[in-house]
């Protein structure tokens, strides 16, 4: 396969998660989008280090996939404190973090 079809596909997974980013009001969502954003690199990662045939891009690849894992758990544990707290996830709601 062609390298632009891997980046192609990174790109369509990237604006996807912008646009989740960007459009969703649900917590879990945004995770979700901020994932999607992850993976997108991560595909582009790979497809360089294929395409120079080293490993490198592997290797990156699962520091970042560390990385989404550690943001994940400290994500859902503050969504989860504050669906508790305020019985809805809806990020619009949320003004208790401005300074």
């Amino acid at each position: 396969m062609l390298l632009n079809q891997f980046l192609l596909l990174s790109a369509v997974l990237f604006c996807i998660g912008i646009y989740g980013v960007v459009v969703r009001r649900n917590g879990v969502m945004v995770l979700m989008s901020i994932e999607l954003i992850l993976n997108a690199v991560n595909i582009n990662l790979v497809a360089f280090g294929a395409n120079t045939g080293t490993p490198m891009g592997q290797v990156f690849s699962l520091f970042v996939i560390a990385v989404a894992a550690a943001e994940v758990g400290v994500g859902l544990a503050i969504v989860l404190l504050i669906y508790r707290n305020r019985h809805s996830i809806d990020i619009d709601e949320l003004d208790e973090l401005k300074g």
